[in-house]
């Protein structure tokens, strides 16, 4: 059973940091093409800080704040994950390349077998 709760309720202030987010976003993208005579240098910079306003715009909104609580307890679930000692890892690997082997042997032979009982046996289709 779960214990996450959806929040969908959303402020008149978050849906405005929200819009000004997007605005921001589509601005710098705007200023991007628009400043292409001014040199690349220049259009990267606009891109760029246009794109970092909107980021921390976007922050600082109970969506940007859920969004950062959540990397936190994700980065915190993956810092308990028990990971598998190198030779764990590749007898795993071994195993699994040798059954896909051993797999690939059986559904060729259960091919050929087939092949073998309709067209051979059955049809006549000798090739």
């Amino acid at each position: 059973m779960s214990t996450t709760q959806v929040q969908t309720v959303q402020t008149g202030a978050d849906k405005a940091k929200i819009a000004v987010a997007a605005l921001l976003v589509v601005g710098a993208l705007v200023a991007f093409y628009l400043l292409s005579k001014q040199g690349a240098l220049v259009q990267w910079a606009a891109l760029l800080v246009g794109l970092a306003a909107a980021v921390v715009v976007f922050l600082t909104s109970e969506s940007g704040r859920s969004l950062v609580a959540f990397g936190r307890d994700a980065w915190r679930e993956v810092r308990k994950v028990v990971w598998p000692e190198r030779k764990e890892a590749m007898q795993m690997t071994a195993y699994v390349f040798g059954f896909v082997v051993i797999m690939a042997l059986f559904l060729w032979l259960t091919d050929k077998t087939l092949e073998w009982v309709f067209y051979d046996l059955i049809l006549g289709w000798k090739k």
